[in-house]
């Protein structure tokens, strides 16, 4: 497949790496450097694009891809209130889209962990939960995109017989999440009930950028010639 990498910094250097190892061609790169160079004459020759830049510049590359026709995975965080939107175009124009906040397979199966365990915590009054998450000082967002992720999943399964939450909510400011940026950490998650008798913990430590760069390849090529929104979970 012919791919376009959206975003040259560590972790798209570490996608063309993978990408070639698995026979896939780049055949587009934009950076700051060259952001006129994403459009429609460029665009037509790829298949799927692969988009990890930053919060400010993610919306606009997206729905760039999407009104040109080009299937897009995108892994940036810190933009994500808008995310409906761009699912809305997708389905407007017949497009594809994936999107991840992490697209570790390890991280998606604390994913998985994570909200079993919620659900089976809500039958215990005396825990109380926080999080906890680092990343390198590069990082622009913070708490992390998958430590949301991690506290809407909780939220979301929150019995408000037991006192956790007044109303129906979604809003992860609900519970405490630590964030640290420490040289060049690629992501540590945790996840912490606590109470007065014991300590229960699901912790996720990314080793290196490989496992993210990899994902998002086998998450475009699950893509190419699709129509639709998907996340991991369709991966899965």
């Amino acid at each position: 497949m012919k791919v376009a990498i959206i975003g040259y910094g560590k972790m798209g250097r570490e996608i063309e790496k993978i990408l070639i190892q698995r026979g896939h061609e780049v055949a587009l790169i934009i950076d700051q450097d060259n952001t006129a160079d994403l459009n429609a004459d460029n665009l037509k020759m790829i298949d799927v694009a692969i988009e990890f830049t930053t919060p400010a510049t993610a919306y606009d590359n997206i729905r760039r891809c999407l009104e040109c026709g080009t299937a897009i995975v995108s892994g940036t965080t810190g933009w994500t209130s808008r995310l409906a939107e761009l699912q809305a175009l997708c389905h407007e124009k017949g497009g594809a889209m994936f999107y991840a906040s992490n697209y570790s397979i390890g991280v998606n199966l604390m994913f998985r962990l994570n909200r079993e365990l919620a659900r089976m915590m809500n039958a215990f009054n005396g825990y109380e939960v926080t999080m906890a998450e680092t990343h390198h000082t590069e990082k622009k967002d913070s708490p992390s995109g998958t430590a949301v992720t991690l506290a809407e999943d909780i939220i979301a399964r929150m019995d408000r017989k037991q006192g956790w939450v007044n109303e129906p909510t979604t809003d992860e400011s609900l519970i405490g999440i630590e964030s640290f940026r420490v040289g060049m950490t690629p992501g540590d998650h945790s996840v912490t009930y606590t109470s007065e008798d014991d300590v229960l913990e699901i912790r996720h430590s990314i080793k290196n950028r490989r496992t993210l760069a990899q994902g998002a390849v086998i998450a475009a090529e699950f893509l190419c010639g699709k129509q639709g929104v998907f996340t991991m979970e369709d991966l899965f």
